[in-house]
């Protein structure tokens, strides 16, 4: 049985995003999102939070998940 691989999307938590793919914790690293104390937020909300551009987040997540488009 093949797993399918869901898009990160706004509504995911930055610990789920990253039990799915943990290949990502390095670009929360890069855009300063707390994925520790503050994981358990979605990717919307840690990104108003720490103040990241959340187009570019979620774009460079994807990216290192499934590669470029």
């Amino acid at each position: 049985m093949v797993a399918i691989k869901e898009k990160i999307t706004k509504q995911m938590t930055v610990n789920d995003a990253i039990k799915l793919y943990p290949n990502t914790i390095g670009v929360f690293s890069k855009f300063r999102i707390d994925s520790c104390c503050g994981g358990a937020v979605s990717i919307e909300e840690a990104s108003k939070r720490d103040r990241a551009d959340l187009a570019a987040l979620l774009e460079k997540l994807n990216e290192v998940a499934f590669g470029p488009h």
